[in-house]
């Protein structure tokens, strides 16, 4: 980035005059000159499969600066994984003029390269490499959309389904079939024009509409189906190879191995034309169209072509009435013969319609082509499918026998069959079902009924060789899309692109392999079921993903294709994953459970991409329609929840009290991690500090939110965070600090904001908890982070014993450095969780201990329980307790009443107490010749000696509390202590000392809690 220079006599005194250029390897440059107040850019387009070399564009400024520039496309063109074009940043816009005068470097809104050259004259550039083939709306998506249609089906099956469904449920296959497809075509064009499909065609677009857990699952399989059309195309076409070597007595090894052979050579030459590149597939597509269309054409005509007696033998009669209203009827045969199982047989013939969305990445504008090409081709091939099923069985009868001989003329008796009519005797082979010939039992019919049978033949090695071409194209895109995602593990191999159409080689081999597999099972039938379950799986998935990003009414679904609706798109995603079942249900179950299996193995690993799915939008806007409603219901003390905002400073710097609180509240409550900045912390911090810290928490497992706030002090800070934390219902009520363990050492203004941020959450009728490690809970020395003194500026080590705190040996350095174990992260055995009830606060000091033990770490600790109380009364005390606890259901049963916590504490502690606040007494009454007044002004924090004798009482009680704590907790894991509620009449260092005093000595973690007295537990069910 270039270095802005004063210059006078420029147009705009407030702001440089700038000229930048962006290219492929960098950001925008910024260089100033005095040069009229135009920005030149050489612009390129995002996608490298698109790009057709640079172009300069003149790009001017606004009327408001001349760094300011009106908008262009550059500034919103993005790759996958950057952007191109860029735009000044706000502060080269705010502080423009400085930087002038200074000659600072002005920054842009992403980081590139900085080391630019003075002038701002563009670089050289390569000679312009040939652009790669790129494909319109009918060679790209119509045309390959039509010929993957009519595949195998159209030549094979259809006459054979019609034979046995009859022509009316034929038509009703045809019907929900171009249903599924057409409603599915909507949603394709509405998600294809919400935004540039680059390339992976189905894969990408629902990954990107839904996410990757459901992408991610989707593109594995929708590949594999992919491969498995190619597959059943190139059998279908084996099978036709092979019988035509029959008739002329040409048999390699057996039926079955032929078709597995034929099968094997025919990928092996697709993979050649393949590898040519894609002009020569095209060329090679546009052929194979060209002949399809002459063949189809041949067989309208055939139809109304006279038959000839050698014809009629076969059972081809030409028009007739009696033969098609024989035909409308259905006529179920052998183990297949099921509406559904025919169904299921007929649907892989309407699975082409994704052909063009899965080489989106080869087509000039996706946008546009497909919807105009997907629709297109869905109706001329529906279109053929009615013809094809009318014309057949308006003029083939089931059952004929082929042999001229079983012609009788008019003199028939036991005649069976409609051939009777016709002067054909075909009884002896229909009632043993052993016809060769007829709509039932060949699927010859379209080349016997054509006008010439080598156009038809023709027409079928069109129609199979281009749609086993197109899947053996579309599979490998698709893969290799899903490997540069980088989702799953081992197959990032297949993702690299050669030549200017970035064409999957390796990907093609691995195709070739898989189909190849899939062609030595040589049964049509069974690959046709199997590949219908995986289409409709993708089909269902595209529809719901139209129907999600619809519902989600996010900013960012704005078709430009308006011609669907949402409901349609679901009700078709119902009727998808219905069918599956109905069609064949191992298959449906196998297809259904890999999904499965691949969904959960993605949505444990979590990789790591961000594509702005509506998955994302549907989650926030479940979180807010909640949240909402959430505030219409009353609180009721059953429902209660600890939710807590913790003064952690960042997060990293307190692992401990981190980890503390999200003990007790991970997937239970709310808890939200407050950082108070002050002002010279904002200057110093790095603009993605929040980034860092959140992602640390993630990478902890910690379920909390993190909120930074800039403030004066940490009083005001907190005041700010308690009032505005939070959403409506999900409302911290707790406040969690760490306690200031270097209180004796910190300026007087920093002992009273610690005190009256207490003060505050009581006043607005917050619960408190303040944490005390016997280490710290500071770890920034280890980490050398920068220390936050609003909380803690100097906290120390209370004593010289070795932290427990320590890194574990199997985090690795370069992925965890910055986290280490604590505490609360360690298994505490059969360690105990000492509760001292002091004061009764509404329960929050139970509650807490128990939340702890329903967790793995604490769920083997015992608890036990302290309260005051008197010799006399002791058993009583203590079996009222028990009772207590036995109907709150905490399962406690260990109770001990302390009876000498009036007692006066040891001189040696009670001395030690004394020497903790004298640096903050007054010693008034021991000064001759000042009044008390005077002192006071002049250190209003210190303790008059008056004050010190009024509250004498309470701070011996204090220290013969932590006597007994001592004495009873000496091998406690955790000990919990009410905390004393502060006296408004009470210094803070007085106070300070109380909560030092209470809580020192002790080599466990402990936990001052106070609940606002209000009732957080109850024994009732209302």
């Amino acid at each position: 980035m270039g270095q802005l220079k004063s210059k006078r006599g420029g147009m705009d005194p407030g702001v440089p005059n700038v000229q930048f250029s962006t290219n492929d390897e960098g950001p925008p440059r910024y260089s100033s000159h005095g040069i009229p107040p135009t920005i030149v850019v050489s612009d390129v387009e995002s996608s490298a499969s698109e790009r057709r070399g640079s172009r300069v564009e003149l790009r001017r400024s606004s009327v408001y600066s001349t760094l300011d520039l009106v908008p262009q496309l550059g500034h919103y063109t993005r790759t996958l994984h950057q952007q191109k074009g860029s735009r000044p940043s706000l502060d080269a816009l705010r502080k423009a003029f400085e930087e002038k005068e200074a000659g600072i470097e002005v920054p842009t809104t992403e980081s590139g390269d900085s080391n630019l050259p003075d002038s701002g004259t563009e670089p050289s550039k390569a000679p312009p490499k040939k652009a790669p083939a790129r494909f319109g709306w009918f060679i790209g998506v119509m045309m390959r959309c039509m010929l993957n249609i009519w595949g195998v089906i159209l030549f094979l099956r259809v006459t054979v389904i019609t034979s046995q469904a009859g022509i009316v449920l034929m038509w009703v296959i045809i019907g929900l079939s171009v249903m599924v497809t057409t409603i599915t075509g909507l949603s394709i064009s509405a998600i294809a024009t919400n935004g540039r499909v680059i390339s992976g065609g189905a894969y990408f677009m629902i990954s990107r509409s839904l996410g990757y857990e459901l992408g991610a699952p989707i593109g594995l399989v929708f590949s594999f189906a992919n491969a498995l059309a190619c597959a059943l195309n190139t059998v279908g076409f084996s099978i036709v190879v092979r019988d035509l070597m029959l008739g002329y007595g040409v048999v390699i090894v057996d039926a079955v191995n032929d078709v597995r052979i034929i099968g094997v050579i025919t990928l092996v030459v697709l993979l050649m034309i393949v590898f040519a590149g894609m002009e020569w597939e095209s060329k090679t597509q546009i052929l194979f169209f060209i002949i399809l269309l002459v063949s189809f054409a041949d067989y309208l005509v055939g139809t109304i072509i006279p038959p000839s007696i050698e014809k009629q033998s076969q059972g081809i009669f030409g028009y007739n009435k009696d033969i098609f209203i024989s035909n409308l009827t259905p006529n179920w045969r052998g183990a297949d013969g099921n509406f559904f199982r025919m169904f299921s047989i007929f649907f892989p013939g309407a699975t082409g319609i994704l052909s063009g969305v899965n080489i989106c990445g080869d087509l000039k504008d996706p946008a546009t082509a497909i919807p105009k090409g997907t629709l297109g081709a869905i109706f001329f091939t529906t279109l053929s499918y009615l013809v094809l099923s009318v014309t057949a069985g308006a003029s083939v009868v089931r059952d004929a026998s082929g042999n001229m001989s079983d012609f009788v003329g008019g003199n028939i008796t036991n005649c069976v069959g409609l051939g009777c009519q016709f002067g054909w005797n075909f009884t002896k082979c229909t009632l043993s079902q052993t016809c060769p010939y007829g709509l039932a039992n060949t699927s010859k019919v379209m080349g016997l009924l054509s006008g010439s049978y080598y156009l038809i033949t023709a027409g079928v090695f069109a129609a199979t060789l281009s749609s086993a071409l197109g899947f053996l194209v579309s599979a490998p895109k698709i893969f290799q899309c899903l490997c540069k995602d980088n989702i799953y593990p081992y197959i990032g191999v297949f993702a690299k692109g050669y030549g200017k159409n970035n064409e999957p080689l390796r990907a093609y081999v691995l195709c070739f392999f898989i189909a190849v597999g899939l062609v030595l099972i040589g049964d049509l039938n069974t690959i046709a079921a199997l590949n219908s379950n995986l289409f409709m799986c993708s089909y269902a998935l595209i529809n719901f993903s139209c129907f999600h990003a619809s519902l989600t009414n996010a900013p960012g679904w704005r078709p430009m294709f308006r011609y669907y609706n949402k409901w349609v798109a679901l009700f078709a995603a119902g009727v998808a994953v219905l069918l599956m079942f109905l069609f064949t249900w191992w298959a449906a179950l196998f297809v259904l459970s890999c999904m499965a299996f691949l969904f959960i193995y993605v949505s444990y690993n979590k990789p790591k991409v961000n594509w702005g799915s509506s998955v994302q939008a549907g989650k926030y806007n479940m979180a807010l329609s909640y949240s909402v409603a959430l505030t219409g219901v009353n609180d009721h003390v059953k429902n209660f929840r600890p939710q807590c905002l913790v003064l952690t400073g960042p997060p990293t710097q307190r692992p401990a009290l981190v980890d503390f609180v999200d003990s007790f509240t991970k997937h239970a409550s709310l808890m939200i991690c407050g950082d108070i900045l002050m002002d010279h912390d904002r200057q110093t911090r790095p603009q993605d500090d929040t980034d860092r810290l959140v992602k640390w928490m993630n990478k902890r497992k910690v379920r909390s939110f993190y909120s930074p706030f800039t403030a004066d002090s940490l009083r005001v800070g907190a005041r700010h965070l308690l009032q505005a934390s939070g959403l409506g219902k999900l409302k911290p009520n707790i406040l969690v600090l760490g306690f200031k363990s270097n209180w004796r050492d910190s300026s007087p203004e920093s002992i009273e904001d610690y005190i009256n941020t207490i003060y505050d959450t009581f006043d607005t009728n917050y619960s408190l908890c303040i944490l005390r490690m016997v280490e710290g809970l500071d770890v920034s020395d280890q980490f050398n982070f920068e220390v936050n003194p609003v909380f803690e500026p100097d906290e120390s080590v209370e004593n010289d014993q070795q932290c427990p705190q320590k890194k574990p040996a199997d985090i690795p350095d370069e992925d965890k450095s910055d986290q280490i174990t604590t505490l609360f992260q360690i298994d505490q055995g059969k360690k105990t969780i000492d509760i001292y009830w002091i004061a009764d606060d509404g329960g929050l000091t139970l509650l807490v201990p128990y939340l702890l033990t329903r967790r793995k770490r604490w769920q083997n600790s015992k608890v036990r329980v302290f309260i005051v109380g008197d010799e006399q009364n002791m058993e009583e005390s203590r079996t009222e307790m028990l009772r207590l606890l036995d109907r709150f259901r905490f399962g406690f049963k260990d109770v001990t009443v302390m009876t000498d916590s009036e007692k006066h504490p040891q001189a040696k502690n009670l001395e030690r107490f004394e020497e903790s606040v004298a640096p903050f007494r007054l010693y008034d009454e021991q000064q001759a010749g000042v009044s008390a007044q005077e002192l006071r002004e002049n250190a209003p924090w210190k303790i008059s000696d008056k004050e010190f004798e009024a509250f004498r009482q309470k701070s011996e009680t204090k220290v013969r509390l932590n006597e007994i704590i001592r004495r009873n907790s000496i091998y406690a894991g955790l000990v919990v202590v009410s905390l004393p509620v502060p006296h408004s009449d009470c210094t803070s260092a007085l106070y300070m000392a109380w909560l030092d005093t209470l809580t020192c000595g002790l080599h466990c973690p402990v936990v001052l809690i106070r609940g606002n007295q209000e009732d957080v537990l109850t024994f009732y069910c209302q």
